[in-house]
């Protein structure tokens, strides 16, 4: 089922999490233990991280350099489709216009077709570690909503090769990244939403924000979304805080800010014990105001800790 549609035949906000696929040489019973122990408050989708490549470079003993290209966390389509066929649960894996090209993704595309998965959310992503501006791919793209582009041009059946014929259309449900504390690339927010108003306009079905902690900061967002004519879903991503290093990790890495309550809050907890329990009550305050809001979904970002997550569905739904 596709995700758009779950959230327009739904009555009242939904709850869907977001897994990374085991390191590379781990197994998946990580993955399956985490579904496991949230399956019975009816998750009613599942994201799927998708990784890039990275380049390494590694001394030898000879004092040379040495250049290595590996993947971290591969299997983000083997995952989705297991998850999707062991549990029914629909899937969204990441599509990502870094570190793969036009041919390379239109692939995945295929391959996701058969598989049965209807949904896919569309990102940019991270450009290398050592590279100061985001740099696509040889023969990629350089922005999300070219990615959306090419996924709605597979609905209507438009393939990379032209000449093809009885070429069956790929009709996905595509969700794409929204920040209402804005990308740290963009200038401003207001050109930050312009380019989110690129992707809705390229045929992007629902929003799903990065993390927040100030619910107003996502209302705020919600509002001039509309005032700018994007009006499809816009889903709100709850992070539960759960070590105590994340009160300053968190606002470098995401280029966020935490509000002065919680900020105080974790600075005085001892260990990640105390940490993550003010994360936890910190984020079932959160998504009991946004359900109280009528927020179309919750969509949690767990990084493959459930006990938490399991704490805040709990209080929550």
């Amino acid at each position: 089922m596709k995700v758009i549609d779950i959230i327009k035949n739904s009555d009242k906000t939904v709850f869907s999490f977001e897994l990374l696929p085991p390191l590379k040489g781990n197994n998946a019973g990580r993955i399956y233990k985490t579904i496991e122990s949230l399956v019975d408050y009816d998750p009613k989708y599942i994201n799927i991280t998708t990784h890039r490549d990275e380049v390494e470079f590694r001394e030898l003993a000879d004092g040379s350099i040495k250049k290595r290209t590996i993947r971290k966390r591969p299997g983000t389509v083997a995952i989705a489709a297991s998850i999707q066929h062991k549990y029914g649960i629909p899937v969204v894996p990441h599509i990502l216009c870094g570190g793969f090209n036009k041919s390379e993704t239109e692939y995945v595309l295929i391959d996701l077709n058969f598989l049965g998965i209807q949904n896919v959310l569309a990102l940019r992503g991270d450009g290398l570690k050592n590279q100061h501006t985001f740099k696509p791919e040889e023969n990629g793209h350089a922005h999300a909503s070219e990615l959306v582009e090419q996924i709605v041009n597979l609905g209507k059946g438009q393939y990379m090769e032209q000449d093809l014929k009885n070429n069956t259309p790929l009709d996905f449900c595509i969700g794409v990244a929204g920040y209402p504390e804005k990308h740290f690339e963009a200038p401003n927010l207001e050109q930050d939403l312009s380019y989110l108003k690129q992707k809705v306009d390229a045929g992007a079905d629902y929003i799903v924000t990065q993390m927040f902690f100030d619910n107003q900061a996502y209302f705020d967002f919600v509002k001039k979304c509309r005032e700018i004519g994007i009006n499809v879903p816009i889903i709100p991503g709850i992070k539960p805080i759960n070590m105590k290093n994340q009160l300053t990790v968190l606002p470098k890495i995401f280029s966020i800010d935490l509000p002065q309550d919680l900020s105080k809050e974790l600075a005085k907890c001892k260990n990640n014990e105390e940490a993550r329990e003010v994360g936890t009550e910190w984020a079932i305050y959160q998504s009991k105001d946004l359900v109280a809001h009528n927020a179309p979904s919750l969509h949690i970002y767990t990084y493959g800790i459930s006990d938490n997550v399991k704490e805040i569905v709990k209080a929550v739904f």
